[in-house]
């Protein structure tokens, strides 16, 4: 089965101004290295739907979600908070996005690809219950976990999140629902600010110092995140796949490389295989350095697709 690649022109409407490092030329970083690399026309390509009401609902307030679209200008810029902003197209991409998530674990689930990687923006995993925060509207990772366990009916999910920056908005959600296992790696103390000393036994936080580098980050994954993931034994796995951890990427400090990217995504990839029917759903978080964005992007890719 092929890997499905999921994203949707609207996601390159959204722009923040040629200022933000979360721009709509990510995508195409990522696009055009998949083409170089030769893996783009190996991939299944679909097109991201909107996400539903009932489906945001699983994980957002019916207030935020409301509010949310309110808010959602027919010209110029809400500002909600100093480096997140509404533009008339950034509700239409916020809604694909999360779609994208629900689209991929359908698709997961229906064995009609093994596993899905989610090319769209805006990211989700600084998105709380009830606030937009970080670049982040809905939670994408969180729609698509939640999915997974109301409308597939499984019991246990995990998402893996190795972006640089704590997913605040994931653990919000997920914080008291044992359900969802989240291990996060991210810098400490580093923008939000939080996630250190807020784990549990299903919120596996593995905050990082600054300089860490490659051999920090893959401790913590094979001493920490993997008997973690092994003894939860999740049904599917999700990816908050951010990129911006890369030593290349000036958005933060951890030194990783490609290399990295590769091994982290072998060892969630074994996960998947032992306990998840090999079921594994990844969306794009951050990774804003372009070159290295998409190289990134191609390495994790080319393991799940096994190219």
């Amino acid at each position: 089965m092929q890997t499905a690649f999921i994203t949707h022109p609207a996601c390159l409407q959204h722009n923040m101004g040629p200022w933000h490092p979360e721009s709509p030329a990510r995508l195409q970083a990522i696009t055009d290295q998949l083409i170089a690399s030769g893996l783009y026309d190996l991939l299944q390509h679909h097109e991201a739907p909107r996400a539903s009401f009932e489906q945001l609902a699983r994980v957002h307030s019916e207030t935020y979600i409301r509010e949310i679209e309110a808010a959602a200008p027919a010209s110029g810029v809400v500002q909600l908070d100093p480096d997140t902003a509404m533009l008339p197209g950034t509700y239409e991409a916020a809604l694909r996005a999360a779609g994208a998530a629900v689209l991929a674990t359908d698709l997961v689930m229906a064995g009609t690809a093994e596993n899905a990687f989610c090319n769209v923006r805006p990211p989700g995993h600084h998105a709380t219950r009830k606030q937009a925060m970080g670049f982040c509207f809905f939670n994408n990772v969180a729609v698509g976990a939640a999915h997974a366990l109301a409308h597939h009916g499984l019991e246990r999910v995990a998402i893996a999140d190795f972006d640089v920056h704590h997913g605040n908005g994931t653990e919000d959600i997920f914080h008291d629902d044992p359900r969802v296992m989240l291990c996060s790696s991210f810098e400490h103390p580093f923008y939000p600010y939080s996630g250190a000393d807020s784990g549990n036994a299903h919120i596996i936080p593995t905050p990082l110092p600054a300089n860490s580098g490659s051999e920090a980050f893959r401790a913590a994954v094979s001493e920490i995140w993997l008997p973690a993931l092994n003894a939860f034994q999740p049904q599917m796995l999700f990816i908050s796949a951010g990129f911006d951890a890369h030593r290349e990427d000036d958005m933060a400090h951890l030194r990783l490389t490609e290399a990295d990217y590769t091994w982290v995504t072998r060892q969630l990839k074994q996960v998947a295989a032992e306990h998840a029917q090999k079921r594994i759903v990844s969306t794009l978080e951050g990774g804003y350095a372009l070159h290295a964005l998409g190289r990134s992007v191609t390495a994790h890719i080319r393991v799940l697709g096994d190219f």
